[in-house]
């Protein structure tokens, strides 16, 4: 099987996702793992957590890349007493190299919310929600077009099956009838762009992570200025899409250059919610 250096391999991802690109707070790069070593097989995954590893070693992959950091804030030990520290130990015992692209994948043209854009049925060019100043290629989420228009219902629906599935289904706020076509999108965790979302006039914005009162606040203002519906999907399950477009990404370029890796996609479900509860109404909305 043919391969490549993990310094090959980590050098083309970061031309592909900048480091430079990432947050001040944020964690990005090459966690562990000898530059030196040969890399054959790389395994991607949005959490660094234990079921993935798992997954790694029974693979016999040589590197994960993962989207969440493992540590995003320093530390200053890596000893087995806590569920971070065993995974270090596990990967550096298996020699597996952990390299992490995160808000330099988020605001990366094609990035971690063009790859939603694609999963949920939107169609280009598309565009940043909120572009990085002096860059109207890059930057957070993105804004695309149905191919038609339809109901806000049809819309959750196909944006449900576009998405891999978690415990808990989509949840809509709007009128399930009302007519949609102009659709932004944020990968993760994106009420901080609910303000743009309307200034922006889409139709829908989607994303995660949304909290009760900031999307309820918005909902009120924005009926007045029939500004757009919200869908709060789960976080991993926005993030997912984006796995499959970095590793193909990666083979391309591994491959202009005469090396090759084989990639693959890891389908564990790592959302931290696994269950829901039926109420007893048993109530639909978008019916």
């Amino acid at each position: 099987m043919a391969g490549s250096t993990l310094a090959v391999v980590t050098a083309e991802l970061e031309s592909m996702y900048d480091p430079a690109l990432a947050e001040s707070w944020d964690a990005v790069g090459l966690v562990c793992g000898d530059p030196a070593q040969v890399v054959r097989r790389v395994l991607f995954a949005v959490d660094p957590v234990a079921a993935v590893v798992d997954e790694a070693v029974e693979w016999g992959a040589d590197l994960i890349v993962a989207h969440h950091p493992l540590y995003l804030r320093g530390t200053t030990s890596v000893a087995a007493t806590t569920f971070k520290g065993r995974v270090v130990h596990r990967l550096i015992k298996n020699d597996i190299a952990l390299f992490t692209a995160h808000t330099n994948a988020d605001v990366a043209d094609p990035g971690v919310s063009d790859a939603l854009a694609w999963a949920v049925g939107l169609i280009g060019p598309l565009r940043p929600l909120q572009p990085l100043p002096g860059d109207n290629r890059r930057g957070l989420g993105r804004i695309g077009e149905l191919p038609e228009r339809m109901p806000l219902r049809e819309f959750a629906e196909l944006a449900a099956k576009g998405l891999p599935p978690t415990a808990g289904p989509l949840r809509v706020a709007g009128d399930p009838g009302r007519m949609v076509r102009t659709i932004a999108v944020c990968g993760g965790a994106g009420d901080s762009l609910l303000g743009t979302a309307l200034a922006a006039r889409v139709d829908v914005f989607l994303t995660a992570d949304l909290r009760h009162h900031p999307a309820s606040e918005f909902m009120e203002a924005a009926a007045n200025g029939d500004g757009p519906a919200l869908i709060d999907a789960a976080h991993w399950a926005t993030e997912w899409p984006w796995l499959a477009d970095a590793a193909h990404r990666l083979t391309s370029k591994l491959g202009t250059k005469g090396t090759t890796v084989e990639t693959r996609v890891s389908d564990k479900v790592t959302d931290a919610w696994t269950a829901v509860a039926q109420g007893p109404s048993g109530l639909d909305p978008l019916r």
